[in-house]
């Protein structure tokens, strides 16, 4: 089944927390921690998306080289350029390119405009549902019971 990203977003919601390149190490990973979230995108004061922060960036860039949290800022750990998906992307396309890239987190995009984002988890919770659902239809089918 070609399911487009949207209806994942629909289900699980498109309110994205963000921060801004200026933002101190420190109090991005506060953000997260308090968010519950593993990835903050990196948005300018237009709200474009310029970057994607995650705990691996934080470990390898800032905490293994023991960088100053609280002066160094998002840009200069930021991952960038973006990796994204259109709205209208198939889910199993997602997973393809999430799985390829090693990626976690993805930015969903709509018209230049960050949307959502989905995480890998969110898609294998997704498609596995969606699979569920097709057996269920199936077994009813040759039951008869639909």
């Amino acid at each position: 089944m070609e399911t487009p990203v949207v209806k994942l977003l629909k289900i699980k919601g498109s309110d994205v927390i963000s921060t801004l390149p200026t933002t101190t190490i420190f109090d991005a990973v506060k953000l997260m921690e308090e968010s519950r979230i593993g990835s903050l995108p990196v948005v300018d004061s237009t709200g474009k998306l310029v970057g994607m922060l995650t705990e691996r960036d934080c470990l390898r860039r800032v905490l293994l080289k023991e960088l100053p949290l609280r002066s160094v800022t998002v840009a200069e750990v930021m991952s960038s350029p973006v990796i994204t998906v259109q709205a209208t992307e198939i889910m199993e396309s997602c997973m393809k390119l999430m799985t390829e890239k090693r990626l976690r987190h993805l930015p969903v995009m709509e018209h230049s405009k960050l949307v959502g984002i989905i995480s890998i988890g969110d898609v294998v919770k997704f498609l596995c549902s969606e699979q569920e659902q097709d057996i269920k239809n199936l077994e009813n089918y040759i039951t008869g019971s639909l």
